[in-house]
């Protein structure tokens, strides 16, 4: 990826924020780091608005960010590792990020559900997916759990003391999000109308439940959803 596409990407994120009422919500910034060469979305965030201030903020900034596209340029993590959903392809998002950050939350997430004999993410819903569905329904299962799940389980991972891991989840997912481009071309409209009802079985599930306690089980599923985009991730 060229520093072009780099520089997009940042203002793909910027866009992205005002998008959804989770992310209007204030995720506690993390220390800056770097992991494997490139900066996670909540780090490069607080960068951007400074980009629409006065000029002498503006002007201040301006350096701030090309030193961060300048590390991020060279950091080998992300490099030949992208998620391919069909026609859809989102690069700079390490899955096994995604993974360690969930696995830090998992026992205190699942321990909470108890609701056993019900699953959300089940096999109608995500086996036997063509890549042409794939990026539909990933598209429509992020937006909800950023939207719906992560928005209404924030107060819990800040109690429980995972609210790091919490955000380093949700803003991946948000990265994703952002990079998916479903097409509405009329002759994708079976494949799209079919994804559209995988997600309406994991979406109908949700609502059967107690809205609290969908929210605790549709967060602990998030092993399953990380196993299933696994079958769309290539190194």
């Amino acid at each position: 990826m060229n520093l072009q596409d780099r520089l997009q990407i940042l203002w793909n994120l910027k866009e992205g924020y005002g998008k959804t009422a989770l992310q209007r919500q204030a995720f506690s910034p993390l220390p800056a780091q770097f992991r494997g060469g490139r900066l996670s979305v909540l780090r490069i965030a607080p960068v951007l608005p400074l980009l629409q201030m006065g000029s002498p903020v503006r002007m201040a900034a301006l350096p701030c960010l090309s030193l961060i596209l300048l590390f991020w340029s060279q950091g080998p993590g992300v490099r030949g590792q992208e998620f391919q959903f069909g026609p859809c392809q989102v690069e700079g998002v390490v899955l096994q990020e995604l993974w360690e950050a969930f696995q830090a939350m998992k026992d205190i997430v699942q321990a909470q559900d108890n609701i056993t004999s019900v699953q959300l993410l089940r096999k109608e819903v995500l086996q036997n997916v063509s890549e042409a569905e794939s990026c539909y329904l990933i598209h429509a299962l992020l937006e909800f759990y950023l939207n719906t799940v992560f928005k209404n389980y924030r107060d819990k991972a800040v109690e429980f003391g995972i609210l790091k891991s919490f955000s380093t989840l949700a803003n991946n997912f948000i990265v994703i999000v952002s990079k998916l481009q479903p097409s509405q071309e009329k002759e994708m409209f079976s494949i799209s109308e079919s994804a559209h009802r995988r997600f309406l079985l994991f979406q109908r599930a949700f609502k059967q439940l107690d809205r609290e306690a969908a929210v605790t089980k549709a967060f602990g599923e998030v092993d399953i959803l990380l196993t299933w985009m696994e079958n769309f991730y290539q190194v």
